[in-house]
């Protein structure tokens, strides 16, 4: 028997109470063979859809071998494509929060690569000395460029008043030497 069945069985009963006066005996009988016959239809209805377990408070040993054994064989199927990874060891990694060292040398080298990377600066007229618009043709707009590439290269930002003054490479590698406290 089916739900809607069952639903159209419960409805006519209800019909029939509302409709026709039955008496009490009458209603008590037809009340309880309802409950025969509509339970057990939707209990086997629920069977149908849900799937009921029965917990026993005591489990075999072999019940619950086999059940940790399938948690286990289901993770290892998981792990096994992560080859590269160890499962139960970790990898200690050093992570340092300051900078790497600069020395005067390789501030040096940096400014001159960033300036030998702009494409307004001709490489074979730099040297540390050389004025950026004397020298090297730039205007003041390509010298506002020039100190936003370098804040975007060393990581700080340079005040417009400090930049003003920033007119050749050995200006600015001594502005940074200054500001990370490089010293040689």
């Amino acid at each position: 028997m089916s739900f809607t069945q069952v639903a159209r069985s419960c409805g006519r009963f209800a019909a029939a109470l509302t409709t026709v006066r039955i008496a009490s005996v009458a209603v008590q009988t037809q009340s309880r063979m309802l409950h025969r016959i509509a339970v057990p239809a939707i209990g086997a209805q629920l069977t149908q859809f849900f799937t009921v377990r029965n917990y026993s408070v005591r489990n075999t040993m072999e019940e619950i071998e086999h059940r940790v054994l399938k948690v286990v064989s289901a993770y290892d199927k998981v792990t096994a494509d992560k080859e590269s990874r160890c499962r139960w060891q970790t990898q200690s990694v050093r992570s340092y929060s300051a900078k790497p060292p600069l020395s005067l040398k390789l501030i040096n080298e940096r400014v001159l690569l960033v300036l030998k990377l702009y494409d307004k600066i001709d490489p074979s007229k730099l040297n540390v000395n050389s004025h950026f618009i004397n020298d090297l043709g730039l205007d003041s707009l390509d010298h506002v460029e020039v100190i936003m590439a370098m804040e975007d290269e060393f990581g700080f930002e340079i005040p417009d008043s400090d930049a003003e003054k920033l007119l050749k490479p050995a200006d600015i590698i001594k502005y940074v030497a200054d500001k990370e406290d490089v010293y040689e």
